[in-house]
């Protein structure tokens, strides 16, 4: 099968850890492990203890996954704000704006999930011009973080 052309459309599975079976959680870790450690040629300790408090987006291709992110409630990463983190898209899946997709699809499930936080992350500083096409700022100075550089970026609540 040519991982490029997919023959059905991107679904998106949200659970908390707590409903995520062994192979889904055996996934997530690999595809965060091959884009974290593997690609950005990173050694860091990724099961932070966070995941069993998150929710966890899913995105599949063709029963493939293809991306993932981590929903964290208020006061979890960041006092007063809610978070998205281990943000991973699968390499082959990219070109495809799976990327795009997922990012969208965490601010909406996010927002929904914590209405009426900011919603904050720990944004590698190559990619603050993609998060501030979803309403995210840059807040403070860059700092280092496992050698690789971050800015803190936040979104503020939508008014409804």
């Amino acid at each position: 099968m040519d991982l490029r052309q997919p023959s059905s459309e991107l679904i998106f599975r949200c659970v908390p850890f707590d409903q995520l079976d062994n192979h889904t959680l055996y996934d997530l870790l690999a595809l965060r492990t091959a884009v974290f450690s593997v690609e950005q040629n990173c050694a860091y300790q990724d099961m932070d203890g966070k995941d069993a408090l998150a929710w966890h987006l899913l995105a599949y291709i063709d029963g493939v996954l293809v991306g993932v992110a981590r929903l964290l409630m208020p006061g979890e990463s960041y006092p007063n704000a809610s978070s998205i983190g281990r943000i991973a898209c699968h390499i082959d899946y990219r070109e495809l704006g799976v990327g795009r997709k997922l990012m969208a699809e965490a601010v909406r499930l996010n927002e929904k999930l914590f209405p009426g936080f900011a919603i904050t992350i720990g944004a590698q500083r190559y990619l603050t011009q993609f998060y501030s096409k979803f309403g995210f700022e840059q807040m403070g100075d860059a700092y280092l973080e496992d050698g690789i550089v971050h800015v803190t970026m936040t979104r503020e609540p939508i008014d409804n």
